[in-house]
């Protein structure tokens, strides 16, 4: 069942793309990637079927916080800190397109 679109801030860090649920483990569409572990991204015109994959290494975190403050840092801290704070950092999550997913 396909949900409805959902607003999600995604980040790139080397070769890897990110996301991560402002609201924490709560939010609702991270839930379902959780059940799921799939879902369609579009971005730019483009849309990718993709894999959801939790993100573990905890030393990436520090790039992934420098990478969503510099995208996104036209959006000022009310917007920018939430997803660099622990409860979003624990959410972290790759994006990994189907056709090179394991």
């Amino acid at each position: 069942m396909l949900r409805n679109r959902v607003t999600i801030w995604v980040v790139r860090v080397g070769d890897d793309v990110y996301v991560r649920s402002w609201k924490g483990r709560t939010s609702g569409w991270f839930r379902a990637a959780q059940v799921r572990h799939a879902g369609h991204v579009k971005a730019g015109g483009v849309g990718k079927d993709v894999r959801f994959v939790a993100e573990t290494d905890d030393n990436i975190s520090d790039e992934i916080d420098a990478a969503y403050r510099t995208k996104y840092r036209h959006h000022g801290g009310r917007y920018v800190d939430p997803m660099v704070a622990a409860t979003a950092r624990a959410t972290t999550t790759k994006l990994v397109p189907h056709s090179t997913a394991s």
